[in-house]
């Protein structure tokens, strides 16, 4: 019994975090893609959150390490560091969050190349375990965190190429012992990203400019990961491709419209590929659906986004993120706002409640809070002469 209810206790956790999840199950005529460590898939940042979680090509800032690291060397600034944080089912709990921190420092002679590095930590909160009789087996911490490094560096003027490596640890039974009669450890993976970035202004003159962005990333290929020793489970490997165009139409403002691509690279559960290597599970993600190519089409979520900027000081965001109803039906409208002063930018968005039940999005309600850190030049302390002492001895 007190594997059961710990086993209960596992799967709240999981389900809590879920977001695009190895499996493609079907339920009431609906197909739901999982995926273990789906944290990896929640939009970290309030300026993306915003704009409908699209984020792959709009203008590179700290954040663009979890989007598509080789954006960075096209930032403006040549150093950067960027802290979010987000609460997690903010209607119902009060302790679930995902903290966000990413930095970045351009290096080389004409700064064209750049160091990276990321943490997210996702905390469930705390639960909890009891047995059917209502005994108390425990408190479980349940957490998952993830360690990045990334290294991208500018092929020409207009293209850029990057590379990151991950550590996923994910601990969602936190608390409960294998005494207690659950066959459990924490599980752990190793990944990578590969991105690729183009971007091109026309000047029209002074002020007037039209720029065009174009981003694709293969992020999460890695590794599957395990709680136990019969079951290894996909994480969520995905392929991301954005576009994005910028009006510079005047001195003051400037206006940018976006989009997002994204489908996961995982089998199908129905599949008889779904036990199969993570190659082998790649390919088959784009042939698998019970629905033939146009069931595949449909595995695609789509974002949109839009970010208005005035004398560079004041942006306002919105954006609709879109899932078709047969592969999970989630829909939402995002908005946010962000304020830039000298070095310092502060950025909020909001999730407009939507969908209920299995579709309710769990951010619905929520505020979720960047700010980001950007310089040209960290200055080192110097030691001055003081001013009142004299070189010459009497």
């Amino acid at each position: 019994m007190a594997k059961h209810f710990a086993l209960i206790g596992l799967i709240a956790a999981a389900s809590m975090t879920s977001v695009n999840t190895q499996a493609q199950v079907s339920y009431n005529g609906q197909n739901f893609v999982t995926t273990a460590v789906p944290f990896l898939r929640i939009s970290p940042d309030a300026r993306s959150g915003a704009m409908g979680d699209a984020g792959i090509a709009i203008t590179p800032d700290a954040n663009a390490q979890y989007w598509d690291v080789a954006k960075l060397p096209f930032a403006t600034k040549n150093y950067g560091i960027s802290a979010t944080y987000t609460p997690w089912l903010k209607d119902l709990v009060p302790d679930i969050f995902l903290a966000y921190l990413a930095g970045y420092a351009k290096i080389g002679e004409n700064h064209d190349k750049v160091f990276s590095a990321s943490m997210r930590y996702f905390s469930l909160g705390s639960i909890q375990y009891t047995d059917i009789n209502a005994a108390p087996l425990g408190t479980g911490l349940p957490r998952e965190y993830s360690f990045d490094a990334g290294y991208s560096q500018k092929l020409s003027p207009y293209l850029g190429t990057g590379l990151t490596i991950r550590y996923i640890h994910s601990a969602i039974a936190s608390g409960v012992s294998p005494q207690q009669g659950l066959d459990y450890s924490p599980g752990n993976a190793f990944a990578a990203d590969l991105g690729m970035y183009y971007t091109k202004t026309k000047e029209i003159d002074d002020f007037r400019s039209h720029t065009f962005s174009f981003g694709a990333v293969a992020s999460n290929i890695g590794s599957k990961i395990s709680y136990n020793a019969s079951r290894k489970d996909f994480i969520p490997m995905n392929l991301g491709i954005g576009a994005a165009y910028t009006s510079q139409f005047d001195e003051y403002n400037a206006i940018t419209f976006t989009i997002d691509m994204n489908k996961l690279l995982v089998p199908a559960l129905s599949s008889p590929d779904s036990q199969v290597s993570v190659v082998s599970g790649i390919f088959s993600s784009f042939h698998d659906s019970p629905n033939g190519f146009a069931g595949e089409l449909k595995e695609i979520d789509l974002s949109f986004g839009a970010e208005y900027w005035y004398q560079k000081q004041f942006a306002v965001r919105a954006g609709y993120f879109y899932e078709d109803p047969t592969n999970g039906d989630r829909q939402y409208i995002t908005c946010g706002v962000g304020v830039k002063y000298n070095v310092f930018q502060l950025n909020v968005s909001y999730l407009v409640p939507s969908g209920s039940g299995i579709t309710r999005n769990p951010l619905s309600n929520t505020l979720r809070f960047s700010l980001v850190f950007e310089v040209d030049k960290i200055e080192k302390a110097k030691d001055t002469p003081d001013d009142n002492s004299s070189s010459t001895t009497n």
